[in-house]
């Protein structure tokens, strides 16, 4: 059996890295430290999950814990479930430390955020959504944009997404589809994205669960012909967060395998982690 993974899970007292973290627990591939950088807003000092106490570490002390976490613990993943606000920071604060690390935070500059590793050290899994479903789906879009151009064209299009009210950003998932569509032949940008964060019009109008109203994923994609004869539309409605559980566990595994193989300064995505390349 192969030694488990130290990882760092980042963003506790979050839900969804909270969510993850019960689920890494249970796993044997890795190994979760009872360390955790938090927000600057936090005002606990350790958080209880399941029966693992983790120290919550602000951002002014991190510079100083990270030299003890790792004169302890020796090499570890991070794993990062923060703020959107925090990505390049974040990103950064790794690279150079030289502690590889699975971004599933959306947000940022992801330009930026690349660049930082390909300019660094160590090799990290970027990806705005970790659900290898919807990661597969992705992909299957992916491929129709590269080898069928212009399938869409004169199409109009629609995206709507609606997550839980503390969500602060766009979707990822969402964007990233846009890029997509633009090479099926639709003009469409970002900010043309519906953004829902109500939680009365999510259950009222979206007929979203009242109890997966504090968390979940719900995304449509409508394309119609210019004459309105024909109407394609995609769905993929995430309720909960305990999807991404896995696939982040998926994605620890596989940068564990890549450092091994002495991978330095690569980004790799989920479509990486699905292919096992």
């Amino acid at each position: 059996m192969k030694t488990p993974i130290k990882i760092m899970m980042n963003g506790l007292p979050g839900n969804v890295v909270s969510i993850i973290t019960g689920h890494a627990l249970k796993d044997d591939r890795v190994k979760v430290l009872p360390y955790s950088l938090t927000g600057p807003d936090i005002e606990e000092t350790e958080i209880t999950v399941e029966d693992l106490t983790i120290n919550l570490i602000l951002p002014e002390n991190r510079d100083q814990a990270i030299k003890k976490i790792k004169g302890k613990e020796g090499d570890f993943i991070c794993v990062d479930y923060t703020h959107p606000s925090a990505v390049n920071s974040n990103a950064e604060f790794y690279c150079a430390n030289k502690i590889p690390f699975v971004m599933g935070t959306t947000g940022g500059d992801r330009d930026k955020l690349n660049q930082s590793v390909c300019d660094s050290d160590i090799p990290a899994v970027i990806a705005p959504n970790m659900a290898k479903q919807i990661v597969g789906f992705q992909a299957m879009m992916a491929f129709a944009a590269e080898n069928f151009p212009d399938l869409f064209k004169g199409y109009s299009l629609e995206i709507k997404e609606s997550h839980q009210k503390g969500k602060a950003d766009t979707s990822g998932t969402a964007k990233a589809m846009v890029g997509y569509f633009n090479n099926l032949g639709i003009e469409f940008t970002k900010d043309d994205i519906i953004m829902e964060r109500d939680p009365e019009h999510q259950k009222n109008n979206w007929d979203i669960p009242e109890a997966y109203l504090g968390g979940h994923a719900w995304h449509t994609y409508t394309l119609v012909s210019p004459d309105k004869t024909a109407t394609f539309s995609f769905t993929h409605n995430i309720n909960g967060r305990d999807i991404y559980a896995q696939g982040t566990l998926d994605a620890i595994e596989y940068l564990g395998n890549k450092i091994q193989a002495g991978e330095k300064g690569k980004v790799f995505t989920m479509i990486d982690v699905l292919k096992g390349i």
